[in-house]
């Protein structure tokens, strides 16, 4: 098994070395290390446009692992049923994330991110509240149909205390993708 590593260690390293030798005299260094491997960001015309931010991708399934406890409340004496969010949102609280659902119309200028369409949504009782995601675009509100399906980046943020808000939120929000 180790002269299989060793002879595909040896077919990479002459690889390489026939790379740099056919390589042209204008290739620079880092040219040379990077070659195949990893890309030339220092290049990068994605960078010259906008500043790189990393953004992680959140997906319903993950936001769906809550859990819910019932505490006293002014305005309910019944209690009312708070969200315990899991650590690892908690860790992308006020990060950049990226967010796929369809569009919900709350009214005639307020949207929101849901995992269902619109009939199916936890208005309707088919799904509870944390499949659901307030937005607030960055500059104006763009026009959008109900079930758009579309993917959102923009900062992302959790609410444990409001029981008058989502549970999470897209701000600074921009359609990057079903627009």
């Amino acid at each position: 098994m180790r002269k299989i590593y060793y002879l595909l260690g040896g077919i990479f390293v002459l690889f390489l070395t026939l790379k740099i030798n056919n390589s042209s005299d204008e290739t620079t260094p880092t040219e040379i290390q990077t070659a195949g491997f990893a890309p030339d960001f220092s290049k990068s015309t994605l960078l010259e446009k906008r500043s790189f931010v990393a953004v992680d991708t959140l997906n319903w399934k993950l936001l769906g692992m809550i859990k819910f406890v019932k505490k006293q409340h002014k305005d309910y004496p019944e209690g009312v049923m708070f969200p315990i969010i899991n650590s690892t949102l908690k860790a992308k609280n006020k990060k950049r994330i990226a967010m796929s659902g369809f569009i919900v119309p709350i009214d005639n200028t307020t949207y929101a991110l849901s995992k269902n369409v619109f009939a199916s949504c936890f208005f309707c009782g088919q799904a509870g509240p944390e499949t659901i995601m307030g937005i607030k675009f960055k500059g104006a509100t763009p026009k959008l149909k109900t079930d758009q399906y579309v993917t959102l980046e923009g900062n992302f943020r959790v609410n444990e205390n409001d029981i008058e808000d989502w549970i999470y939120h897209v701000d600074d929000a921009v359609i990057v993708k079903g627009k």
